[in-house]
């Protein structure tokens, strides 16, 4: 059994693991102290950053080897987070979003070529030529060469997502060619949504429950406000201020943007989630989907360097809802994702099988360590 009994966070005594910390038994000895030596960095670290609360899953070989919670639900309080509660995770939708594009090409109901106006033929911009030529691959990937971040605003001020593709969008100057230029997104990213619903009759919401949530088990994901304000096991954001970390309540912001920053779910969910992006749910997406839903459509090298001191500028593509990041001959499939206070990460690599995910109710220093602490680690260990 891989557990260390170390106190997970400033604001929680060292106690014994409850029932729900129990671990798999790893009966390969070089796994298990990977596992023990990445579970001391990430309790110490919970301590040093003073987090309030995270949690923590690693999968291998088609199994979860690892999955825990760290510190409380909301600091202050003695409520413990567990492999069960509920985080808002971010942009770490996005990749649902690629994935169950990838799903409905499997089941014949659209291609990835397709030009959005086809299923939502009231998407346009200012050169019409050029919305005209926009295709699926294109909004996933972040390359229909709007400006970065174009509307972003209007999604926070409640915009409906229809409303701003089909007010504001025809204004919308473009700033490069599409297929080539990469301009991150949350509101044109979010076209996938109607292009879903001219297509299939149903809401993202329902296809992203019928489709993953419900096949894969995860059985407390969901993409809208109310599951997660009625929740009995949800954490809660969290803000710094001069006197350490304030809890604060959760919004409504984002979950008019589905796709691009909805999803809600507790470890054991990514868990679930992490077994299927590697592959061991074939019953749900193929590995050829996979292959073409992580295969890198444009690079990121004028973007700011997602982990400084690990990879190089040069390293990151993205592919269609996914980043792709290159360490020396390693492949990483990643994305990272913040909202509302709530911060997540996601990490894999598909040629080891081997993967993470690591939910927090606060944008502490350990979110941007985590990840690279984490393969850093399994680089040494072979």
């Amino acid at each position: 059994v891989v557990a260390l009994l170390v106190p997970a966070c400033a604001n929680a005594p060292a106690q014994s693991l409850p029932a729900e910390h129990a671990q798999p038994e790893i009966r390969d000895p070089q796994l298990a102290a990977f596992l023990a030596d990445y579970e001391h960095f990430f309790a110490n670290e919970m301590t040093l950053t003073q987090t309030p609360g995270a949690a923590v899953v690693i999968v291998k070989n088609g199994e979860i080897v690892f999955s825990r919670g760290y510190g409380v639900k909301i600091a202050g309080a003695q409520d413990s987070v567990d492999a069960n509660t509920v985080f808002r995770i971010g942009s770490l939708s996005k990749g649902f979003a690629g994935v169950l594009t990838g799903v409905l090409v499997q089941d014949s109901l659209l291609d990835w070529d397709e030009k959005v106006q086809k299923h939502f033929p009231e998407f346009t911009l200012r050169d019409r030529q050029q919305a005209s030529r926009i295709r699926l691959w294109h909004v996933l990937s972040h390359t229909t060469g709007l400006p970065y971040h174009a509307y972003t605003n209007l999604i926070e001020r409640g915009f409906s997502i229809r409303k701003i593709i089909t007010e504001y969008f025809p204004k919308a100057p473009v700033s490069g060619k599409e297929g080539e230029f990469f301009s991150y997104q949350n509101a044109a990213f979010c076209a996938v949504e109607e292009v879903m619903l001219g297509v299939t009759g149903k809401t993202y919401q329902q296809l992203l429950s019928e489709k993953i949530f419900r096949p894969a088990s995860m059985n407390t994901a969901s993409c809208d406000f109310s599951s997660i304000d009625n929740s009995t096991n949800k954490a809660l954001p969290h803000f710094q201020t001069g006197s350490g970390w304030r809890p604060g309540a959760i919004s409504e912001e984002y979950y008019n943007s589905k796709a691009a920053g909805g999803v809600n779910a507790s470890i054991a969910d990514m868990g679930q989630w992490l077994l299927l992006l590697l592959g061991h749910r074939p019953d749900i997406v193929t590995n050829a989907t996979l292959d073409r839903v992580f295969r890198p459509v444009v690079k990121t090298d004028k973007e700011r360097r997602i982990f400084y001191g690990w990879l190089g500028r040069d390293a990151a593509s993205y592919a269609l809802g996914w980043r792709v990041l290159q360490d020396g001959a390693d492949t990483i499939i990643y994305h990272g994702g913040y909202v509302n206070g709530f911060k997540g990460e996601i990490a894999f690599n598909r040629r080891d099988d081997i993967g993470i995910c690591v939910l927090f109710n606060a944008h502490s220093e350990l979110s941007r360590t985590c990840i690279p602490a984490f393969f850093e680690r399994w680089k040494k260990k072979g």
